[in-house]
């Protein structure tokens, strides 16, 4: 009976020990893979890193039109009264049916087709980067316009209106890697992520074809009444729009393209949202970057 004694106490000392290894082993893990006391702590509390850190795509980068919808809209301006594309309600074809360039060069108005609610309709290329950690800048070459998408809700109570307004962004679509089900969930790579925030090991094979769930949305107010197209289509300073950036890469080309839908609701002017999207190419670099001034009678 001693002797078996003896044995189960051994047995029960070699699976504490072995347990222990195991805790030390999973916990170096951890450390490697860049979940130490901070990467815990980060885990446990997700709001402790910056939006910047959280992107799960990156979108930066420079990017260039590629026009596969609306074409006679876009690459030229369309005839007056050309309007049947757009939701537009009474008020709104009085005032497209009213529109007058010169007029609109004369009132230092040539911008009106530039704001937010039609510039990534108009063709050209964006510049995309981060200008802090909490907020993603878009520069676009077609009227040397700026807008700065800015994460974490903060308000524009007290801002005058422009033409790109206030835009509040956030990442949605995804699960962040602090929420895991139960049978694991998504490990972030730093190896992989770095200041992109770039998915890395655990996450890309859930998706068909490679891709990483996620995009960016986007909601923009306080804006200045501009125009959905160049010849006139109007939206009024009461409009909103809201938008969704996501990028994937064709499997054949392996190019990389930049996807915007943008919705834009005005109660003032349209019976309906108008919805549009628009596609961009990633490009390599900044060298065919075309500054141009805001022009009310041609298409950039």
């Amino acid at each position: 009976m001693k002797m078996q004694g003896q044995r189960v106490l051994a047995r029960c000392g070699g699976i504490a020990l072995f347990a222990a290894a195991s805790a030390l082993m999973f916990a170096g893990c951890l450390d490697a893979q860049g979940f130490g006391a901070q990467g815990r702590n980060e885990v446990q509390n997700p709001a402790a890193r910056a939006p910047r850190a959280q992107a799960p795509k990156d979108l930066t980068g420079y990017w260039e039109s590629i026009v596969t919808e609306y074409w006679r809209y876009r690459m030229v301006v369309p005839d007056k009264g050309d309007y049947v594309i757009t939701p537009l309600n009474a008020e709104g074809r009085k005032v497209a049916d009213a529109w007058d360039p010169a007029k609109d060069k004369a009132e230092g108005n040539e911008c009106k087709g530039y704001g937010a609610g039609a510039i990534m309709q108009v063709p050209g290329r964006l510049h995309i980067y981060w200008q802090d950690d909490t907020t993603l800048r878009i520069d676009a070459d077609s009227g040397t316009q700026t807008r700065l998408l800015h994460f974490g809700g903060a308000s524009s109570q007290g801002q005058a209106a422009t033409w790109q307004g206030y835009s509040v962004a956030a990442w949605e679509g995804f699960r962040p890697d602090s929420v895991r089900a139960g049978g694991g969930g998504p490990v972030r790579d730093p190896n992989a992520g770095g200041a992109t925030g770039a998915v890395g090991r655990g996450v890309a094979a859930r998706e068909a074809g490679g891709e990483v769930p996620g995009y960016l949305k986007v909601v923009t107010t306080n804006l200045r009444a501009g125009y959905l197209r160049k010849n006139g289509v109007p939206y009024s300073a009461n409009a909103s729009v809201e938008e969704y950036f996501d990028r994937f890469t064709d499997p054949y080309s392996n190019e990389t393209y930049l996807v915007v839908t943008t919705v834009v609701t005005d109660p003032q002017y349209l019976m309906e949202p108008s919805i549009t999207h628009a596609h961009f190419r990633k490009i390599a670099d900044g060298s065919g970057w075309d500054p141009t001034p805001c022009r009310a009678d041609e298409p950039r």
